[in-house]
């Protein structure tokens, strides 16, 4: 199906999200649409698929104008999205998903016939996915591939892929990327909303780029990264450099683990005895799924260890509660930052005024602002003292989180640090957490991107079905290898 969008604009209070946007998505085309965090790639997206509603322009299907006001008008017109963070329930099977939205087309849904057409599309798709599960035991790719199907039983001529490949497996990337070429074969159109230039290049045809609410370039794949960079950006982007650690036995240990056992209801991780040292970068590479977050909340104070002790810079932090870590200094930044990191409805000054603690009984509005507006303005986020942080880019909901971090730290904990980023952001992440290892801060990050961990980490733990493997320094290990002990060659 052939889409035009003719100078789409969208407002929010006196910020235009989209400015006079054109857009035509060719049938059995894959399109990407490029832009760095608060370009207005979502908003745009979310006009197409009925989740908002534009204020000016025109959306063209195979050259008929349509008005879409709810998501469900999209799908009846044959559009559907794929959202960043899947909107399903994880409480039910995968059966129970599959047929969510079905029952608006036919007054009662045969389970029996549900199952049939979910295998039939499962194989000719190449997915392999469990039908009675529940989905929340479900990985973010896995569920991603059942949302696909279900929008596919359900008719869709276009299909959004908002973000597809953050946090999922490679493997699950080539079943995403193989689906998206069989629609396109079949003539269907496939929007495709990304930051990785990488990922651009392999999939699509042709690639529109959005910066500041506006259209500023388009261009046919395959080309040139630093043509495309520059549209994004308009400057040139470097990586920041961070000194290769040698630890020795006169480096100080930022954090001890001895014979550590921690456990939930699906998973068990053993750790006999690990050190890592003030100043260092440990990067955990591993499934989705393989005990990475148990660690990580173990050593964040947030889940109490089975067996063993826990020592942040000698000071031992067994079975302590977490009002203790954070005295201690360490803090944690969430993968999911909406449920887990920020507080929806609240605006950024909230949460700096939030942050001052209990020991203050009367809060000073004016310097709260004061404070506001220097974070705002250091930490360069798109928003406004008074901005909801549900309204901001996932950017710049990383950048409010980092400003809400004190100032001291002895050790950063951090689920996919740049999951969702554009290229500029995530570079500014790191020069962030670089900065802080100067000082002595050790972090610790997990994170799907093998080349992130790569890149950053002086020493790499890989975790697979909780068996975690000895401290591997990233100079002796390459990115094949690495993909390899993911897949369990521990």
């Amino acid at each position: 199906m052939k889409v035009e969008l003719q100078n789409i604009t969208k407002t929010f209070g006196q910020a235009i999200a989209n400015d006079g946007v054109s857009l035509t998505v060719e049938a059995g085309s894959i399109h990407g649409l490029l832009g760095e965090n608060g370009a207005g790639k979502s908003t745009l997206v979310k006009i197409l698929s009925g989740f908002i509603s534009r204020d000016e322009g025109l959306l063209l299907l195979d050259g008929k104008p349509v008005v879409v006001k709810t998501p469900e008008a999209a799908i009846a017109a044959g559009i559907g999205m794929l959202h960043q963070d899947p909107l399903d329930f994880p409480p039910l099977s995968v059966l129970d998903n599959f047929m969510v939205g079905k029952q608006s087309r036919r007054w009662l849904v045969s389970p029996r016939e549900a199952a049939r057409q979910f295998q039939e599309l499962s194989t000719q798709f190449g997915f392999n996915l469990p039908l009675r599960e529940t989905l929340g035991n479900l990985t973010v790719g896995e569920r991603q591939q059942i949302e696909i199907l279900r929008l596919i039983s359900l008719g869709v001529n276009t299909l959004i892929l908002d973000e597809p490949t953050t946090g999922v497996s490679a493997s699950q990337k080539e079943a995403l990327f193989a689906a998206a070429k069989k629609l396109a074969a079949a003539g269907k159109s496939v929007i495709f909303v990304s930051h990785k230039l990488e990922d651009v290049d392999l999939l699509c045809d042709r690639v529109t780029v959005m910066r500041q609410g506006r259209v500023v370039g388009s261009a046919e794949i395959p080309c040139p990264a630093s043509q495309l960079v520059s549209l994004m950006f308009e400057k040139e982007l470097a990586a920041p450099h961070k000194p290769a650690m040698t630890a020795s036995s006169q480096t100080p240990v930022g954090l001890s683990l001895k014979n550590i056992l921690v456990k939930d209801d699906r998973l068990e991780v053993s750790i006999p005895n690990l050190e890592i040292y003030q100043g260092e970068i440990i990067g955990l590479a591993g499934l989705e799924g393989s005990g990475q977050r148990l660690f990580t909340l173990l050593c964040a104070g947030l889940r109490s260890a089975t067996a063993g002790q826990v020592e942040i810079q000698g000071v031992d932090l067994t079975h302590r509660p977490y009002r203790y870590y954070l005295r201690q200094g360490v803090g944690y930044l969430p993968a999911d930052r909406l449920a887990e990191g920020l507080v929806r409805e609240l605006s950024i000054q909230d949460h700096v005024t939030l942050r001052q603690g209990k020991d203050q009984f009367f809060i000073n509005g004016r310097a709260m602002l004061q404070q506001t507006q220097a974070a705002i303005s250091f930490f360069n986020i798109r928003g406004k003292p008074n901005s909801k942080v549900e309204r901001l880019s996932g950017g710049n909901q990383q950048r409010t989180q980092l400003a809400l971090l004190p100032k001291t730290l002895n050790l950063l904990l951090m689920e996919h640090p740049t999951r969702g980023l554009d290229i500029e952001s995530s570079l500014w992440v790191w020069q962030q957490l670089v900065a802080r290892c100067e000082t002595g801060t050790t972090i610790i990050f997990t994170s799907a991107d093998l080349d992130e961990i790569m890149q950053y980490s002086d020493r790499i733990l890989v975790f697979s079905g909780g068996k975690v493997s000895a401290p591997i320094p990233v100079r002796e290990i390459t990115a094949l290898q690495l993909g390899e002990a993911i897949g369990g060659k521990i």
